[in-house]
């Protein structure tokens, strides 16, 4: 295991909880010795756990799309800083670069690209492990819709083992090694 993907917030106007979290998880992966691969980004949680890493002498990699730089978003002081064309060329390169991919709470490009990579899951392109961080129950909703699509035959009881909910960033290392094992043949149960 030794590159983590994050999804986050970029918003600046949230609970201090998110970013305590936030702050936790960035220095748990520069403790492990893993790098952290996320949006690019340098305000909100997405600032902070970049922050985090590298404070505690851990690496990270920003993989951000050349309008955000254009913007002045880009976080300056990254260990590597990836451009690409597209939200879709992002999104796929920090996935596939990644050992697992780690949900903290943030907005609809958060919950995008939680729900793309859960798909990919269920599709078999992507087998990696998939946590979610609930802090303060932020996705405790998203988790009874996900629950309610297996209840109502959206998608099959064993795609309930596709993603890993905890409480605590501190939570999240075991989780990512107690995923259950994922792997292409689970496509013949990606449909109904």
């Amino acid at each position: 295991m030794q590159y983590i993907c994050v999804y986050c917030a970029s918003s600046t106007k949230i609970n201090s909880v998110y970013f305590d979290a936030a702050r936790k998880l960035g220095e748990i992966i520069a403790n492990k010795g893993m790098q952290l691969v996320y949006g690019g980004g340098s305000m909100g949680l997405m600032g902070t756990i970049a922050d985090s890493v590298l404070a505690a002498g851990g690496k990270v990699t920003g993989v951000i799309p050349h309008f955000m730089c254009e913007q002045e978003w880009g976080h300056h002081g990254l260990t590597e800083l990836i451009k690409t064309d597209t939200m879709h060329e992002r999104k796929e390169k920090m996935a596939f670069m990644s050992d697992a991919a780690v949900a903290l709470p943030g907005g609809c490009g958060t919950m995008e690209e939680l729900l793309e990579v859960i798909t990919w899951k269920q599709l078999g392109i992507f087998t990696k492990p998939i946590i979610i961080v609930n802090t303060l129950g932020y996705y405790d909703s998203l988790i009874e819709m996900l629950h309610r699509a297996v209840e109502e035959n959206f998608m099959r009881d064993i795609h309930r083992n596709i993603w890993t909910v905890v409480a605590r960033p501190e939570d999240v290392i075991q989780a990512i090694y107690d995923s259950p094992k994922w792997d292409k043949s689970v496509r013949k149960f990606a449909a109904i």
